[in-house]
């Protein structure tokens, strides 16, 4: 266990803080959960930068890392999904979960393929995932009724979803071949 694991780990175990924080009966209880979740978001960047730099990559924290974001972001979406009951939040939230379970059954079927590669983390995901997160933290700062924050949020969230659609079909045609060639020895 390492430095960039350990920052990985604790990623996952500020997940129930968030979900307690969100729930309390406060006012204040938003911009709690908010700040858990930017926190949690910069570990992410964090916990790569130092893998990166003190050479401490490892195959536990390559497959926790993608894990811990994805549960992350899941969780923070299904609690905004409850609390808003807003067709603006949950259609793309429904991109945004559906489109990342589509893309980790591809990579780990490119994988068995040994084409991994050719489904590696793009430039887009990581905008995808900026401006994903950035959203997520306006929208868990504000109660629904916080007109003008929760409109900027749910305008990124839906240029997160589009990007989330457009990086998912750029993996699909990645893999296209893979996937005609795989279908035609049927």
């Amino acid at each position: 266990m390492n430095i960039p694991n350990l920052i990985t780990v604790l990623r996952v175990l500020l997940i129930p803080i968030f979900i307690l924080l969100f729930y309390l009966p406060f006012e204040w209880s938003y911009a709690a959960t908010s700040g858990v979740f930017a926190f949690a978001a910069a570990t992410d960047w964090l916990d790569g930068y130092l893998a990166r730099r003190l050479e401490q990559s490892t195959p536990f924290g390559a497959f926790l890392d993608p894990v811990a974001d994805k549960l992350m972001v899941a969780v923070a979406l299904v609690l905004l999904v409850e609390e808003y009951h807003s067709l603006w939040l949950t259609l793309p939230a429904a991109v945004i979960i559906g489109r990342e379970i589509v893309v980790s059954a591809l990579r780990e079927w490119m994988a068995e393929l040994g084409a991994r590669a050719q489904v590696a983390v793009s430039n887009l995901g990581k905008w995808k995932t900026a401006a994903q997160m950035l959203a997520l933290v306006i929208l868990l700062a504000n109660s629904p009724a916080h007109t003008f924050w929760v409109v900027a949020g749910l305008a990124l969230l839906l240029v997160a979803a589009g990007l989330t659609l457009w990086s998912m079909l750029q993996y699909l045609l990645a893999a296209w071949p893979h996937l005609r060639t795989t279908a035609e020895k049927k």
